[in-house]
């Protein structure tokens, strides 16, 4: 392969994972996931598992058109490691104490923190209580942690 088809490849996959990943982590995801996934013992690892194997099923559900309608050059083994490692990278991030704490150790405590009541600066409502948003620190950081691993993985399925 080329390298100006490995760059193709790799901007097509990416894109559909892209998609793949705002829709399952949004669309598919249900409510009971992203309430009970980040808590502790059986209860958050199953919750979180289940979420991961449905959007890992979209990413697959939309990468596959992609792939045989653009005739795609890709392999089954970096198929396998790249959304391998998509769906691990995922399911760390979240049970949510992990990426807190890599926020925490990486100097991001304060911003994680943003948005919810524990930030110092927390949004309130006209009467003073909380005002929730989903325009918080944790979720920009999770955003942007599985998008690093969008490109890592759209790398190794182009590439492998």
């Amino acid at each position: 392969m080329t390298d100006t088809t490995a760059a193709a490849v790799f901007a097509a996959v990416f894109a559909a994972l892209w998609i793949a990943h705002s829709v399952g982590d949004h669309w598919v995801q249900s409510s009971c996931q992203a309430a009970t996934k980040g808590l502790p013992g059986w209860t958050g690892r199953a919750a979180c598992a289940r979420h991961v194997l449905g959007l890992s099923l979209t990413k697959g559900a939309v990468l596959a058109p992609v792939a045989l309608l653009l005739d795609l050059p890709l392999t089954a083994a970096g198929l396998v490691l790249g959304l391998g490692l998509d769906a691990a990278s995922h399911y760390w991030a979240d049970r949510r104490s992990t990426l807190a704490a890599l926020a925490k150790v990486c100097g991001k405590g304060e911003f994680y923190s943003l948005g919810t009541p524990t930030h110092p600066a927390h949004p309130v409502t006209a009467e003073g209580t909380y005002a929730p948003t989903l325009g918080t620190g944790a979720y920009s950081l999770d955003q942007s942690w599985h998008v690093l691993w969008l490109g890592i993985a759209a790398l190794i399925i182009a590439t492998v």
